[in-house]
C-alpha cells in the first residue's frame, strides 16, 4: 500500500517537472519571439522561469535519488561481501540522512526568512523559492530513509542497469 502510494507521489512529482520544464521552454521561447520580432516581452517571465528552474532542480533530485540515477561510487562496496556491503549502506543512509537534516533545517529557516520578501516583477514571495529546498531535504531525507529501512530488513537495493533505471 505505501509502496502504490509512494509510486504515485513520484509519478504526480515527474510530471510536475514535465510541467514546469514545458511552462519555462513556452516563457523563455515566447519571450525571445517578443522581443525580436515585436520589441516587447512579459517581464514576469524571466522571473517566474528562475522559479520553476529552481523548483526542477530539487525536486528533480529526489526523482533521480528514488530511481538511483546520482553519481555513484561502487568500485570497494562491490568488492566486499554481502555483510560489508550491507553496513556501507546502512552508513551511508545514516549519513544522508544527517545531511537532509541538516540541509532541511538551513532550507526552512532561509524560506521562513524570505517569505516577507518579494520577487520585484512578479510580488512572488523569494520563500518560495526556498521552499523547493524544503521539499527536495525531506524528500531526499524520505528516500533516504526507506532505503535504511530496506536494509536494516535485509532486502537488497533494486538492481540498476546501465541507464539507472530499475531492473526487473
Amino acid at each position: 500500500m505505501i509502496g502504490r502510494l509512494a509510486d504515485r507521489a513520484f509519478s504526480l512529482a515527474e510530471w510536475l517537472l514535465v510541467l514546469a520544464l514545458g511552462a519555462m521552454v513556452i516563457m523563455v521561447f515566447g519571450n525571445v519571439v517578443l522581443r525580436y520580432a515585436f520589441d516587447s516581452g512579459i517581464t514576469v517571465s524571466d522571473e517566474l522561469s528562475r522559479l520553476l528552474f529552481v523548483w526542477l532542480t530539487f525536486l528533480g533530485a529526489v526523482v533521480v535519488l528514488r530511481q538511483g540515477g546520482h553519481l555513484g561510487f561502487d568500485l570497494v562496496t562491490n568488492a566486499l561481501p554481502k555483510a560489508g556491503r550491507r553496513v556501507c549502506r546502512i552508513v551511508s543512509d545514516l549519513l544522508m540522512l544527517l545531511c537532509c537534516g541538516v540541509f532541511l533545517w538551513g532550507a526552512w529557516a532561509q524560506a521562513a526568512m524570505n517569505m516577507g520578501n518579494l520577487a520585484p516583477v512578479s510580488g512572488v514571495p523569494l520563500g518560495w523559492t526556498y521552499a523547493a529546498a524544503v521539499v527536495a531535504g525531506a524528500g531526499l531525507g524520505l528516500v533516504a530513509l526507506a532505503d535504511l529501512a530496506a536494509a536494516l530488513a535485509g532486502r537488497e537495493p533494486p538492481a540498476r542497469d546501465m541507464e539507472g533505471e530499475a531492473g526487473a
